[in-house]
């Protein structure tokens, strides 16, 4: 079981399309609340009403070509209303934060999806984020054929979801990268069954949190 605590943890949970991020969170949620913690569930891009219209904005296509750097700005944007509005008031209340991406999805999304560099990243999220970052990020991953065909029996695929396989191959091994730089991130085989997964994760909170 995990201990209660005071003090409020963020969790985030990381992955491409397709991976089962959402019934993952719940999951995550629901033990951390039997643990007697009380904790709040959210998501990036959105969590409060200016960072959802936002998200509107970023999942929807237009006549006009969305930058690569316009995406960036606006996820920026979003995520300090809800770190600010959200996020930290939670914590500082000694609530814990189960969030569906964070900020490791701009790195590997805008990053090695849409190629912008790392440094100009590093520098927004510097000056936006300063050193907040999440206390354990789990990265749910699968083979992107896997994840892909799991994303098109979706009949209303948003923008991002109608990206090619290599896109999302670039994201992938973004993530594992990202992971082997920092003891922050746990890689789960998101390709097992789903009670397999949920084991994992369960003893990734058990050992950690």
């Amino acid at each position: 079981m995990i201990h209660s605590t005071q003090k409020g943890k963020f969790i985030t949970i990381e992955g491409i399309e397709g991976v089962g991020k959402s019934s993952n969170v719940n999951f995550i949620a629901n033990l951390i609340q039997n643990a007697g913690n009380e904790v709040i569930v959210t998501r990036e891009p959105g969590g409060t009403p200016i960072a959802e219209a936002i998200r509107g904005i970023l999942l929807s296509e237009f006549e006009e070509t969305t930058l690569a750097e316009t995406e960036l700005l606006l996820l920026y944007a979003g995520r300090l209303q809800h770190v600010e509005h959200v996020i930290k008031p939670a914590l500082n209340q000694g609530k814990w934060v189960v969030c569906d991406r964070f900020t490791d999805a701009t790195y590997a999304y805008q990053g090695a999806g849409r190629g912008i560099a790392i440094e100009k990243i590093d520098e927004i999220n510097r000056w936006a984020m300063g050193n907040f970052h999440p206390d354990l990020t789990i990265i749910l991953d699968a083979p992107v054929e896997a994840a892909f065909e799991r994303i098109q029996k979706n009949r209303n695929l948003d923008r991002i979801e109608k990206e090619k396989m290599s896109f999302f191959e670039k994201i992938r091994q973004q993530y594992l990268q990202m992971a082997k730089q920092s003891e922050r991130y746990y890689v789960v085989d998101a390709s097992n069954p789903l009670a397999a997964v949920q084991s994992t994760i369960q003893n990734i909170l058990k050992d950690k949190l």
